[in-house]
């Protein structure tokens, strides 16, 4: 149940994102359903990318996440972000991110905000 929690958090992050930044966009087209399906595939693809990628980034960058204070921690999500966009884009479903400087940045930080907000108010496993 924690995985459905987590692909619902990241769409809600997603279109949070795609709303309040000009840069993003993301375009379902048709039905509600269809929109469903979009925003929860990009979802799945931002979790992969974030599981897979991250960590390796993470332990090979070590020494710049200490030099920075963890400020490049901000790059490394806007890049994450953006092939994101490139695997949703290969998959077929329209997510693009205009730049780099301020849509990715500024994407990978509201995705941040709101992703850490909605985990906080919905607890991933039952205690």
């Amino acid at each position: 149940m924690s995985i459905i929690i987590r692909i619902i958090v990241n769409a809600l992050a997603l279109a949070a994102a795609a709303y309040l930044i000009d840069g993003i966009e993301i375009a379902p087209t048709g039905s509600t359903s269809e929109q469903i399906l979009t925003y929860s595939v990009i979802a799945i693809v931002f979790g992969v990318v974030n599981a897979v990628i991250k960590p390796i980034v993470k332990t090979v960058g070590c020494a710049f996440y200490i030099l920075t204070l963890g400020l490049v921690a901000l790059v490394v999500n806007a890049l994450l972000l953006m092939l994101t966009a490139w695997a949703a884009g290969v998959l077929g479903f329209h997510f693009t991110i205009a730049d780099f400087w301020p849509s990715a940045v500024l994407g990978a930080l509201v995705i941040s905000i709101v992703s850490w907000l909605l985990s906080f108010l919905v607890p991933d496993s039952e205690d």
